[in-house]
């Protein structure tokens, strides 16, 4: 009994030995060609697609960033699953687990070429996957026939035989894997253009309160911190050359930008704050930078607009996701642009190089198209984008909001003199006027601010604290350039973003 459990278990390792030899050559295939069609990634975008929306939101709630990693972890898992069956299959009839291996490289092919602007050749890392795969089955599986025939009695060599199959497809596995992994990372990498001069710069930038309360969010998010939420397991490569803008539609005439065309406009600077729809109250989707870009109606001015029908703008990127804006609200006088530059460099891959949308005060799910290739004019009648399809909001305002940074929630603070201190936005409501606290449910006390960069950018606050021991609870609110008072009604981000008051815990002792 234990030995058939051994041989078991030993064909199960071959089927899921092949498949991560398969998995390694399609990746290595796919960092030459096109990362997004590597086949775990690719099935993994699909179910992304797929997955309804409550569930995306909860799996962001839970993992946060990480949640990319946990999805790929997840397929990977339920792969190898069935690879060991395959495995199993191939110890009885190896037609049998070739078969069922065939059926797991199947779905990543079909996915490939389902996926929006996708290339024929972007089947091409399955298919290596395919035959890589049946290959180092085939060998396994005879090797290990050939020792199972000795039994206990196997010869050396056969036992031999297999170790020699084993390490060597490990280790082909291990390098084709990594070494797919190193030239997807190589090409995705960070390029640094130099961009000129804003025609409209921003104003000096003031001093925030960084280094007078300990543990609150910069005034200005640096670039490597700022939080990016989107659908892509894998960044997509975008040659500037040969990258072009184009705006078509409804329109007076379809015209094509390329990069070079936009940095020859008239380059706008200005500092925005940026809010993730999926933000929780309290949340740390958010951020604030400095962005350099050609002002979107002057682009939509080339095209000509005066007698459109459109009343939205359905953006694509390069590798055809689609976002939906409101033209009335892109158009409405605020700095909306397309970005080039963010804190004085450049566009980085993950934040869209090398242009993106930026539209103050909408979430960015109807405004932040990074990666953008096309904007259509067009009506929501008409054609829905990815979020739209999914019953999100289409017009999506920013809420008013505030967090608290620091003391951190269900913290033990030191008694005596300390800090109460965060941020709050109320991005094209006139900005932020004030912010108050509540200390265990007493009056609300007004906080004191930090200096303001306009009302589409966020402000730190503080308020002076003498912590007695024990465990306390605090609230923040925030009240905008008009009066509006941050509603205490608690809503979920679906879908049009979450409301209500930050609450926290903390002991001090």
């Amino acid at each position: 009994m234990r030995n058939r459990l051994v041989h078991a278990s030993a064909h199960a390792g071959v089927g899921i030995l092949a498949t991560l030899v398969g998995i390694a050559a399609g990746h290595l295939v796919a960092g030459l060609t096109e990362p997004a069609a590597s086949p775990v990634l690719v099935v993994g975008s699909t179910v992304i697609d797929l997955t309804p929306t409550p569930l995306k939101e909860w799996a962001i709630a839970q993992f946060g960033t990480h949640d990319k990693a946990v999805l790929v972890g997840s397929v990977l898992l339920g792969v190898l699953v069935l690879a060991a069956v395959a495995g199993l299959l191939a110890r009885r009839r190896f037609a049998y687990g070739a078969a069922l291996l065939l059926v797991l490289v199947a779905v990543p092919a079909v996915a490939a070429l389902d996926r929006p602007g996708a290339a024929t050749s972007d089947v091409l890392p399955s298919l290596v996957a395919a035959v890589a795969g049946l290959a180092a089955l085939a060998w396994l599986t005879r090797s290990h026939t050939a020792a199972d025939r000795g039994a206990d009695g196997a010869t050396g060599p056969s036992r031999r035989g297999v170790l020699v199959a084993a390490t060597t497809l490990g280790v082909a596995a291990a390098a084709m894997g990594g070494a797919g992994r190193w030239i997807a990372s190589y090409r995705s990498r960070t390029t640094v253009v130099d961009l000129p001069a804003a025609t409209d710069p921003a104003p000096a930038f003031p001093a925030g309160l960084d280094d007078r309360v300990p543990g609150i969010s910069g005034f200005r998010t640096a670039t490597d911190d700022f939080y990016r939420v989107d659908t892509r397991l894998t960044l997509p490569i975008v040659d500037v050359d040969g990258w072009t803008l184009t705006i078509d539609g409804d329109v007076d005439r379809e015209v094509t930008f390329t990069f070079d065309d936009l940095l020859a406009m008239p380059l706008v600077e200005r500092d925005i704050t940026l809010t993730c729809v999926s933000n929780e109250v309290g949340g740390t989707y958010v951020g604030s930078a400095r962005w350099l870009g050609v002002r979107l109606t002057d682009l939509l001015d080339s095209a000509g607009i005066d007698g459109t029908r459109a009343d939205q703008l359905l953006s694509t990127d390069v590798d055809g996701m689609t976002i939906s804006t409101p033209l009335a609200l892109a158009t409405d006088g605020r700095d909306a642009m397309i970005a080039v530059g963010m804190n004085g460099r450049s566009l980085t891959r993950e934040h869209g190089f090398p242009a993106r949308m930026v539209v103050p005060g909408l979430y960015g799910f109807v405004s932040a198209c990074k990666w953008i290739t096309r904007i259509t004019l067009t009506t929501y009648a008409e054609q829905e984008a990815y979020w739209t399809r999914r019953d999100w909001a289409t017009d999506a305002p920013i809420k008013i909001s505030s967090r608290i940074d620091t003391p951190r929630p269900l913290s033990t603070v030191d008694a005596g003199r300390t800090v109460i201190g965060g941020v709050a936005w109320a991005q094209h409501q006139g900005g932020i006027e004030r912010v108050e606290v509540r200390v265990d449910g007493g009056p609300w006390q007004q906080a004191r601010l930090g200096p303001t960069a306009g009302s589409d950018y966020w402000r730190q606050w503080y308020l002076p604290w003498t912590a007695e021991p024990g465990r306390h609870s605090l609230a923040v609110r925030a009240l905008d350039g008009e009066g509006e008072v941050q509603t205490a009604a608690r809503t979920a981000p679906f879908p049009a973003g979450s409301s209500g008051i930050q609450e926290i815990v903390v002991n001090v002792a």
